[in-house]
């Protein structure tokens, strides 16, 4: 049963989950997470997981949920993982943490694409399961937002050193996220009276004295200026101690960095450099498309205007063992061979190209990859064919 992978979707941004939540653990987990999964259900719709992983994929049922639950469980931890088949892409992974107690859950759910919330009833309803998970497990924290966008903001460290991160914790509003829950700890830090006035879409104090604090009405319009704004304010209500111009600058400038850029990349490098914009985080590849876009290769330089002569010994033969059988049938024109392969030249028009020659240079670097691209190379002679 094949899942489909966040990165067969292309560039596509998403909304990202986390969720930190304890629970109570008697040993029977099936009894335990029935109300977590029965509120996926319930509010999940059409990006709803159909492919549960333990040992192997199953489709999805509750029972295929209980036994990858069993076949991934230790002394200490369970965990189980659900995807799709089929867009939208989905991942959610649930992490217990059964030893020590109390008894810790951890969610992390991704949907792709984040466009999937640009309705406000979808997003009402992402909400309200966020709402009802929260009732049933004390939440210390959780936050759904744009994938790119917690990247740009530093998510989780925020600037800090990792083992600072880890013991602090969230000790502070470091980030507004569409959709947050701040817990009882960080909301008597920052204040009750203030959290629960923050300038928001829904702000709702939770049973355990956390609050769920929702920016907009959908998750998928996070970059938009008037989002922008929206953020800024709440964040600055809860932070009286950031500048209001400050933050809103640096959230346009993160919209700036995410805006959509076109590919126009150089026909010749277009199925390299198609190819380069996945291998970068998501919030940095509207970045790469852009300077990709800008990539100019220099023409190739490897080739002469006058042949240099044979120096191998019977060169028809040499040329019949060595090259028509293979490379000719591939390059096409007439060779010359020489006992100094970088030497080795095609006649194709007027010049006398050096394939090898050009081949070590490719693979002297990285940036060689794109500086002396063989596609290019072999489109280059291609024009000059006639």
């Amino acid at each position: 049963m094949k899942v489909l992978s966040l990165h067969e979707l292309g560039i596509d941004d998403r909304l990202r989950l986390t969720l930190e939540s304890s629970f109570s653990h008697h040993g029977n987990l099936e009894a335990e997470l029935a109300p977590f999964i029965q509120t996926l259900e319930a509010h999940a719709g059409d990006w709803m997981p159909e492919i549960v992983r333990g040992s192997r994929n199953r489709k999805y049922t509750r029972a295929s949920v209980w036994k990858a639950l069993v076949e991934q469980r230790d002394e200490t931890s369970a965990s189980v993982a659900l995807y799709r088949a089929a867009p939208p892409a989905v991942e959610l992974c649930l992490d217990l943490w059964l030893s020590p107690q109390p008894a810790e859950l951890s969610v992390w759910l991704d949907i792709q694409p984040t466009s999937c919330f640009s309705e406000v009833e979808r997003s009402r309803r992402f909400v309200d399961m966020v709402h009802e998970w929260a009732t049933q497990y004390p939440v210390h924290q959780a936050s759904a937002h744009s994938m790119a966008d917690r990247e740009l903001a530093g998510f989780p460290h925020f600037g800090r050193e990792v083992e600072v991160s880890r013991r602090d914790g969230f000790d502070k509003v470091y980030e507004v996220c569409w959709l947050n829950i701040f817990g009882p700890k960080l909301v008597e830090t920052v204040g009750r009276e203030r959290v629960l006035s923050t300038p928001a879409h829904r702000v709702e104090e939770l049973p355990n004295g956390s609050v769920l604090l929702v920016l907009r009405p959908t998750a998928a319009d996070f970059a938009s200026d008037e989002a922008r704004v929206a953020q800024a304010r709440a964040h600055v209500h809860l932070r009286p101690d950031l500048d209001f111009d400050t933050v809103l600058r640096i959230l346009r400038e993160r919209s700036a960095a995410l805006a959509s850029v076109e590919p126009r990349f150089h026909p010749d490098l277009t199925p390299l450099l198609s190819r380069l914009p996945d291998e970068v985080a998501i919030s940095a590849r509207q970045r790469k498309i852009a300077e990709l876009n800008a990539f100019q290769p220099p023409e190739p330089e490897e080739w002469l205007p006058v042949a240099l002569p044979p120096d191998v010994e019977n060169p028809e033969r040499y040329k019949r063992d060595l090259i028509d059988s293979h490379t000719a049938p591939a390059l096409g024109g007439t060779w010359i061979p020489r006992q100094n392969p970088e030497e080795s030249q095609v006649r194709v028009g007027q010049r006398l190209w050096l394939p090898f020659l050009r081949a070590r240079r490719y693979m002297e670097s990285r940036q060689s990859l794109l500086t002396h691209s063989l596609t290019q190379f072999f489109r280059e002679a291609e024009r000059h064919r006639s």
